[in-house]
């Protein structure tokens, strides 16, 4: 029986310890929460602080960078990047790599469409078709 962890060096050099998510086969640092229910496909990573709560999605080759938060029943696209501290709310989907940058939020219910971005410190809320609304 194979390792369930993988050892990846980082930018400065610290070696981080991933783990293999039961629903999935994605990796995941220590010190990251994933619920029991997500799917986190092979291919994504999962950076430490990250919490992802029960339901929500993570497609394949998606990059979860550290302390952002995704909702419940969220649903990340392949190849989509999350960036550091951002916040996906619940039922939110992100699509296919689509940006959502440092300390981002999206709003419950809101569609990121694919290829699109979404600044670093940004506030977006749209409606299922991924009109915005009003501030």
């Amino acid at each position: 029986m194979g390792k369930n962890y993988i050892d990846i060096e980082n930018d400065r050099g610290e070696t981080l310890r991933y783990r293999k998510h039961t629903n999935g086969r994605g990796l995941i640092a220590n010190g990251a929460k994933v619920h029991p229910t997500a799917v986190v496909e092979a291919g994504a990573y999962v950076e430490p602080g990250v919490q992802i709560a029960a339901g929500a999605e993570v497609g394949r080759g998606a990059w979860i960078e550290s302390d952002a938060v995704i909702g419940p029943e969220a649903r990340i696209a392949p190849h989509a990047h999350i960036g550091s501290g951002a916040a996906i709310g619940a039922k939110a989907k992100i699509g296919v790599r689509a940006h959502v940058g440092t300390n981002a939020r999206v709003a419950v219910g809101s569609l990121i469409r694919d290829d699109e971005n979404v600044a670093d410190g940004d506030a977006v809320a749209t409606d299922p078709r991924g009109l915005h609304l009003a501030a």
